[in-house]
């Protein structure tokens, strides 16, 4: 997981950070069980405050993100899958709109997209 602060965007740093850590997670990059830097170490590998990194985690906690062990530190929790499942499909979805209308603007039928959705659907299960 990488996070990247900048200095150009409108949002505070704490959203920021939330922002990308969430989206780590429903990208499926960061998996129910693993571990987040501690508070400390990421403020200080961001080079920002403890407050703000402490904030974003905390934010993370609320929506059930992530959960927050004392000793332990913080992990991505496994309770929130029904959330996580929601918003992927809500990203396949505008995904999907977006090849419907690039299928349009080029004249391919419903069927047309379809088959072809068909075709690379089994050729990836091949694979």
């Amino acid at each position: 997981m990488k996070v990247i602060i900048s200095n150009a965007s409108s949002d505070p740093i704490y959203i920021q950070i939330m922002n990308q850590i969430r989206q780590s997670i429903l990208n499926g990059e960061l998996h129910a069980g693993d571990s987040l830097p501690s508070i400390r170490q990421l403020a200080k590998d961001l080079q920002v405050s403890v407050i703000t990194t402490k904030r974003a985690y905390e934010e993370l906690e609320k929506e059930k993100l992530i959960d927050s062990v004392v000793g332990k530190g913080c992990f991505v929790s496994g309770a929130n899958k029904e959330f996580i499942r929601e918003q992927r499909m809500k990203r396949l979805e505008e995904k999907m709109i977006e090849i419907i209308q690039e299928s349009q603007e080029i004249g391919m039928t419903q069927q047309e997209v379809v088959d072809y959705l068909t075709l690379l659907y089994e050729e990836e299960q091949q694979s």
